[in-house]
């Protein structure tokens, strides 16, 4: 199903288009006038350009993050944070709307998801929630006094922020991504060098804008620098200045930012890939269980991290649930990302679509059986779609059930017993999300503490909040963004001891 691509979020993203940087409190173009433009995915036209940070822009957002970590009281003045959190809050919200076409224009994002995911859950908590917990926080606490070496001292844990963070944010849900990372960075008292994906800038200039024009945040708390040039953005990570990277993305490219900062023993909180598993145990009915299995697979082009692309199916019910998936996929709407009933809407760039097509090539060349899809709609002859696809017969070793496609991709895999599914859910780098459908709760429960994986459904539910850790095990990254855990990782622990 599908759609016309409306040229109204075209329109929008155009009267929203914020070009400029924001460094040390100042709206601002590269300074060499440099430009990159800006693609809407569904359409493959230009919906206009960006400044191209350089390395002098990129030096001087440093420098600006951190003289105002050093030389303000940001680091200290809680009451103060959180006001402005608060301001940038309401900044946000007055501009909803807009954000939400800028969103569908240059993401290509489903509106539908903009009512959720990409828009309107993070609007409602992931600055509110930390902001909170600016109040609730125990920034000290005391240890029992002690008498070591004949001296009694008393003692106490100080929290304290890290310093300077440099958050790199991807281009599948960028504004969630990136007032998650500004949420706990600022809440903990940290200053911010956010580099947006080339791919996505908008949204993040446009929040550079509301920081700038609607919020006391000081100059050089948060500077936004977007650039087209991967050397560049490296600068952030390279740099001594920077003391924690906050990076959501790639495997591959968290895997090289671990190597570069290895030598500064720099903090690191990366958010990776996944290759998710939905295990239906036989007990399950199917009809319930798998009845959002495409929706899973297929929302937002498949382009999410934690998205159910396996589903394990036991051997005995494998045929049944197989033709209950198909019949979902049938009746995914998928086009115009303006049009309120489309789940699935283009892939990003013509990049990400031929790495998808080259992965459902794969998965055939490899003996799986391709039940639909598996090319461009003929129906869509712009924009970087993919047809909703899904492969049958699939085993643990073939690399469509290895490796992350980032496409509208879904692997069924048969089992053959309980002990076969988890081992199965398990064999794979990744760790990142789960799913387990029961008649049994309990049962559910059983299984789901056995997968190595950082979120795990059951029947359905959703863990997703500002209030709850998200990350993953294995290759999924390293710590957890949101939670109490999420706050921590922002911190430093000190302990003073006197008499």
């Amino acid at each position: 199903m599908t759609a016309t691509t409306s040229d109204a979020g075209t329109q929008a993203a155009y009267e929203l288009a914020e070009p400029r940087l924001l460094i040390d409190g100042r709206l601002t173009e590269s300074s060499d006038l440099g430009v990159f433009p800006n693609i809407n995915p569904a359409t493959e036209e230009r919906l206009g350009l960006t400044f191209d940070a350089t390395a002098d822009d990129i030096d001087r957002a440093i420098t600006a993050a951190r003289r105002a970590f050093d030389e303000t009281n940001w680091a200290t003045d809680h009451a103060f944070r959180k006001h402005c959190m608060l301001q940038l809050q309401q900044a946000l919200e007055k501009n909803k709307e807009l954000l939400r076409s800028v969103l569908v224009a240059e993401v290509g994002a489903p509106v539908s998801t903009t009512h959720h995911m990409q828009l309107e859950t993070p609007l409602g908590d992931d600055l509110i929630w930390p902001a909170q917990a600016i109040d609730t926080y125990p920034w000290e606490r005391d240890l029992e006094d002690n008498d070591i070496f004949g001296v009694r001292s008393w003692r106490k844990v100080h929290k304290e922020p890290i310093g300077v963070v440099g958050a790199i944010v991807p281009w599948n849900f960028p504004l969630e991504t990136t007032l998650n990372k500004l949420g706990m960075a600022l809440a903990t008292g940290n200053t911010v060098v956010l580099k947006p994906a080339v791919q996505t800038p908008w949204n993040a200039t446009h929040l550079g804008r509301l920081i700038s024009e609607e919020t006391d945040i000081p100059a050089g708390v948060v500077n936004i620098v977007p650039t087209a040039r991967n050397e560049l953005a490296q600068l952030i990570v390279d740099d001594p200045r920077v003391d924690m990277i906050s990076f959501t993305g790639s495997t591959a490219t968290g895997r090289l930012i671990q190597e570069r900062v290895a030598p500064m023993t720099k903090r690191l909180l990366l958010e990776l890939g996944g290759k998710s598993a939905h295990v239906v145990l036989d007990d399950a009915n199917l009809e319930q269980a798998l009845a959002a299995s495409a929706f899973q697979a297929c929302l937002h082009g498949g382009q999410g991290c934690a998205l159910l692309t396996r589903v394990l199916l036991p051997r005995s019910r494998y045929e049944e649930g197989l033709a209950i998936i198909e019949a979902g996929f049938h009746a995914v709407a998928y086009g115009d990302p303006t049009d309120p009933a489309t789940i699935q809407g283009p892939q990003i760039s013509a990049q990400q679509r031929d790495r998808v097509e080259e992965y459902i090539r794969i998965g055939q060349t490899e003996g799986a059986r391709l039940v639909l899809g598996g090319g461009r709609p003929a129906h869509l002859p712009r924009g970087y779609y993919v047809e909703p696809t899904l492969f049958a017969d699939v085993t643990s070793g073939m690399r469509i059930a290895q490796e992350e496609i980032f496409g509208p991709v879904l692997a069924v895999l048969p089992y053959d017993d309980e002990a076969d599914a988890v081992r199965i859910a398990n064999d794979s780098p990744y760790g990142l999300s789960g799913a387990v459908s029961s008649a049994s709760t309990e049962r559910a429960l059983a299984v789901a503490r056995r997968l190595r994986t950082g979120t795990v459904s059951v029947n359905g539910g959703v863990a997703h909040g500002a209030d709850a850790p998200y990350g993953g095990y294995k290759a999924s990254g390293i710590g957890r963004q949101s939670g109490p855990e999420g706050f921590e990782a922002h911190l430093e622990t000190k302990v003073v001891a006197g008499i």
